[in-house]
């Protein structure tokens, strides 16, 4: 087992190495959980409890409001990207950007900051890269919810050192329009689906979405096509016709008043949901919200898309994304971090959560 030592602990820069130098593809986090678990034991001031491959590690100083630092231990599959290397001030390889420097930095705040001002929790879980059902964070938001309650939340997922506040939920449905099945040559005798199609691309067409405003972050939303079909045979007038829709909605919407405006901007339709997750207010009226967006540099923006973050809004939790990686070299094979960039993020985390 790889064991993470004193001196590893006390700098995020080589414990970012450290946890990207240990394999740990979606499903098989056994491996980086035993690390982190061994470390977080050797703590005294932490509680810690394991589910699977997901580990909770929380302070009992009984200091009035906590504060939850979260991050995946999992990567997509490797890309000739294993194990890292390092060129100046740039740290290359698997997980540096995605999200292992975000989630070293929680860990490191774990080991070195023994008097927080506030109490303070840290998750560290599996399979955030697979499907939703496997992902070790939601898994716990259901089961043991308990573990994860806290006045504020910061996912270290990717953002290049901003504040990124909240997110928007995402829908997609299905809306079908139905017809009657004729030879093409006699095609009178049917009733076409696809052209019923029409007025569902008319109606996505002229849709004007939304700017919002939440606790100062301004959130577009989007009501799309993203697929479509039907279709029976190159002579057959098909009875059937589909779009699927993907709705982006601004976290003033939970999931059901999103749905309610779906159905009805395509009233008169069969409209089915497919998938859904919720949307997570960025809480900035929080005082610990505040005081964090003051400890990074007093900036501050709307998460564009969706993260884990929403799954502390389930338990109405408000949260921000805020980690040292760059989003846009997520999953690519020359992913990277800057070095300068951890340890400023780093700075910024340590300044918060540090008692005066």
């Amino acid at each position: 087992m790889t064991v993470l030592s004193e001196a590893v602990l006390a700098d995020p820069v080589e414990l970012t190495r450290a946890l990207c130098d240990i394999p740990s593809v979606s499903r098989d986090e056994a491996a980086i959980c035993d690390a982190v678990e061994a470390a977080l034991k050797r703590l005294e001031h932490l509680t810690v409890e394991r589910v699977g491959n997901t580990l909770v590690a929380r302070t009992e100083l009984g200091r009035g409001r906590r504060v939850m630092l979260a991050g995946h231990l999992d990567t997509v599959p490797v890309n000739d990207n294993f194990p890292t290397r390092t060129e100046g001030d740039v740290m290359w390889g698997l997980g540096t950007s995605d999200m292992k420097s975000g989630t070293a930095l929680a860990l490191w705040i774990a080991a070195t900051v023994k008097e927080p001002r506030f109490d303070l929790s840290f998750a560290f879980y599996d399979c955030e890269e697979i499907e939703a059902v496997h992902n070790g964070l939601n898994k716990l938001s259901k089961s043991r919810p308990e573990l994860l309650a806290a006045d504020f939340a910061i996912l270290l997922e990717p953002t290049y050192g901003l504040v990124e506040a909240g997110c928007q939920g995402t829908m997609r449905v299905r809306v079908t329009t139905r017809g009657k099945r004729a030879h093409s040559a006699r095609s009178w005798k049917g009733e076409n689906a696809i052209h019923r199609l029409g007025p569902v691309l008319e109606r996505l067409d002229a849709y004007e979405a939304r700017e919002v405003e939440v606790d100062g972050c301004v959130y577009r939303e989007g009501l799309n096509a993203v697929f479509i079909g039907g279709g029976v045979a190159g002579n057959v007038i098909p009875d059937e016709g589909w779009v699927d829709v993907n709705f982006r909605f601004a976290p003033d919407r939970d999931e059901a008043a999103a749905e309610a405006h779906v159905r009805e901007v395509f009233s008169g339709f069969d409209v089915e949901v497919s998938d859904t997750a919720p949307s997570c207010r960025p809480g900035l009226d929080r005082p610990e919200a505040a005081e964090f967006v003051a400890a990074a540099g007093g900036e501050f923006r709307a998460k564009l898309g969706w993260t884990d973050v929403a799954r502390f809004a389930t338990l109405g939790i408000p949260a921000v994304n805020f980690g040292p990686g760059d989003p846009n070299l997520a999953h690519k094979q020359d992913e990277r971090v800057e070095i300068p960039r951890i340890r400023s993020c780093a700075d910024a985390l340590r300044a918060y959560v540090e008692a005066p």
